[in-house]
């Protein structure tokens, strides 16, 4: 009997790990026969599982969704994962799913051995959120499961996108990845019409179904597409590009500066790399000011030309400043006298 359910918990995550499985193929990987995969997979089917089958030498099986919720299985690692990834989900910028995800860890917690059920106690009482208010750029659950669902299923999408000026545009695409950084969520896809790839932010798409028919998967854009995404929105999007040295090392830097806001690369044990766009060059001065790090621009030139006149305006209104601290308020030029004697302040 135990070694029949562990067999069933490995036929359940292989039909989880992959769209469609043919019968030969699970046999093998389980090291049974295709009639015992056929039984295991109506035994699946009794505990709700939609294991769906279709016929034919081309046929196989497939995990379909249910009406039904079945039972879910966990092991201990996984079931202390997903506590942990419910209490920091409200912090993900999807739209409403704070409460939902509240309401799943205390029925999480009801069913969790005692053991789980201290470490997922210990994390509650001593883990503080910090919650946001309500965010006009947070991302419909709804519309953030439609989207994996149809890159899990290598689907066309079709949908209306609001651009920067709140333009909506018709657009048609291969789905590739969703890449959430700490505000929001993007999506990768090939646009068709562009024959490019391009990279959409995901509040600001909405389905417009139907969607297919199915398509080949393209070689990525990137082997790192949580750093392309972090190219494209922090540098290409700006007209202005910088490759500034920090006189920090990586982990100090990358404290302060999000993936939204340039890529880091390690130069040395001192040192990193800052790749970083603005709208201009004279916000771009005040974006590196602001880092708080010592610095040194690499390119392009023009950025250094913009410090040094930001140096001489600066340098020239501290003069001022200066001159006008020295002015009395009968307008002598001279400096007040400081207070002495015993009627002094102290």
């Amino acid at each position: 009997m135990l070694e029949t359910s562990a067999r069933l918990l490995r036929l359940l995550s292989l039909l989880q790990a992959h769209r469609e499985w043919s019968g030969a193929d699970l046999a093998d990987r389980l090291g049974v026969s295709a009639r015992t995969v056929r039984r295991d997979v109506d035994r699946l089917r009794e505990l709700g599982y939609p294991v769906h089958a279709s016929p034919g030498t081309g046929g196989g099986y497939q995990l379909g969704a249910g009406a039904e919720l079945p039972p879910l299985l966990l092991d201990d690692e996984e079931a202390v994962a997903v506590a942990v990834g419910l209490r920091t989900a409200a912090g993900q910028g999807v739209e409403g799913i704070g409460e939902t995800s509240v309401r799943a860890l205390a029925k999480l917690e009801q069913v969790l051995p005692d053991r789980l059920r201290r470490r997922v106690g210990a994390l509650n009482a001593f883990t503080v959120p910090m919650l946001r208010g309500p965010r006009a750029d947070a991302v419909d659950p709804a519309v953030l499961t439609e989207l994996a669902h149809l890159c899990r299923d290598a689907e066309r999408l079709r949908f209306e996108y609001r651009g920067h000026d709140g333009t909506p545009t018709r657009r048609t695409v291969e789905p590739h990845r969703l890449v959430c950084s700490e505000r929001r969520w993007y999506l990768v896809a090939w646009d068709l019409d562009r024959e490019d790839w391009r990279t959409f932010r995901a509040d600001r798409i909405t389905p417009r179904p139907p969607h297919g028919p199915r398509f080949v998967p393209r070689e990525p854009p990137a082997e790192d597409l949580a750093a392309y995404v972090s190219r494209g929105v922090s540098t290409r999007v700006y007209a202005s590009h910088a490759v500034i040295r920090l006189l920090v090392p990586l982990e100090e830097a990358a404290e302060r500066i999000s993936p939204t806001t340039g890529t880091l690369e390690a130069e040395s044990p001192d040192s990193c790399l800052l790749r970083t766009g603005a709208a201009s060059l004279d916000i771009m001065v005040i974006h590196v000011m602001l880092l708080g790090f010592e610095f040194e621009v690499l390119e392009p030139v023009e950025l250094i030309d913009a410090i040094t006149a930001a140096h001489d305006r600066l340098a020239r209104s501290l003069a001022r400043a200066g001159t006008s601290r020295t002015r009395t308020a009968d307008g002598s030029g001279r400096t007040p006298a400081t207070p002495s004697g015993p009627g002094a302040a102290s």
